[in-house]
């Protein structure tokens, strides 16, 4: 026996299959969705819908825009000789974010993850050696996560750059600030003796 209507059912579905929303955070927002106003129902059903047919990728960074190119890459006062290699589009607003960083970027949209089924082919690899092999790029600089997908990925594009002769550096990483030596584990300690410099 159905309890609620089935076109509440089917919104409360469609909400359960974002990711990180589990089946009673689906439910209330199936529920508030109904309790919106009409008007503000069908302005956030647009929304939706408009961002579907706008967004697509750059053809130059592989980012999110809705623009023929994205905006980073039509700043002419970036730096044009480096390109931070990032994992999501969300990755480049963090970088962004944090105001250092000048250059350009690639967005490789997932890392290599052999249990998930996803390898070289089904990232955007082969658009970011195109670039490369322009010959105007001096430096790839790697911020996949440190994580075991993250490094897999960073090693096997360093490989396939090796022979193209560009620099390829990896963002430094350790303890974070904030934090205390007692809580950080032996890899985090590890990493942060090997990324020390100079004060």
């Amino acid at each position: 026996m159905r309890v609620f209507p089935a076109a509440l059912e089917r919104l409360t579905e469609q909400f359960a299959r974002l990711p990180g929303i589990g089946g009673k955070t689906a439910q209330r927002l199936a529920f508030h969705m109904l309790e919106m106003p009409m008007a503000q129902a069908e302005e956030f059903a647009e929304a939706i819908l408009q961002a579907k047919h706008t967004v697509h990728l750059c053809p130059h960074c592989q980012n999110l825009t809705d623009r023929e190119i994205c905006t980073i890459c039509d700043d002419e006062g970036r730096d044009r000789d480096v390109i931070c290699v990032v994992a999501e589009p969300k990755d480049v607003i963090a970088m962004e974010r944090a105001r250092e960083f000048n250059g350009l970027y690639h967005v490789l949209h997932g890392v290599i993850s052999p249990l998930n089924h996803v390898g070289p082919d089904d990232i955007r690899i082969r658009e970011l050696l195109t670039r490369i092999g322009r010959g105007t790029i001096r430096e790839v600089i790697m911020a996949t996560n440190p994580d075991t997908e993250g490094e897999a990925t960073a090693m096997y594009i360093s490989r396939l750059l090796r022979p193209m002769e560009v620099r390829v550096t990896r963002l430094a990483y350790g303890i974070p600030v904030g934090s205390q030596l007692e809580f950080a584990d032996e890899v985090t300690l590890l990493r942060a003796l090997q990324g020390r410099r100079d004060i």
